[in-house]
């Protein structure tokens, strides 16, 4: 199902409104995604939350620390509809 995220915009509450290469857009709370611990854990910084980027080669958003999140899982959730199965996790 792999589709690349094309735009990300951090919004207020660690959520981030997130555009896919086939035109669907929507927000994800991503303090409800995962848990701020290891990789994870500089994000609770809301000024590093806020630097996310969008990885060209992976099709993903990515933070300078190099924690990333699943773009099926994240595609899931703006649409709502199933996670895929081979994408057992968020991260």
């Amino acid at each position: 199902m792999l589709k690349d995220i094309v735009a990300v915009k951090p919004l207020a509450d660690y959520q981030l409104f997130l555009r896919f290469e086939d035109g669907i857009e929507g927000v994800v709370d991503i303090s409800q995604l995962i848990p701020f611990s290891g990789i994870f854990a500089p994000l609770q910084d809301l000024d590093h939350f806020t630097q996310v980027q969008i990885h060209p080669e992976l099709g993903t958003i990515v933070w300078q620390n190099g924690a990333d999140l699943d773009p099926d899982v994240l595609y899931a959730l703006v649409t709502q509809s199933p996670i895929p199965t081979y994408a057992s996790t968020a991260f």
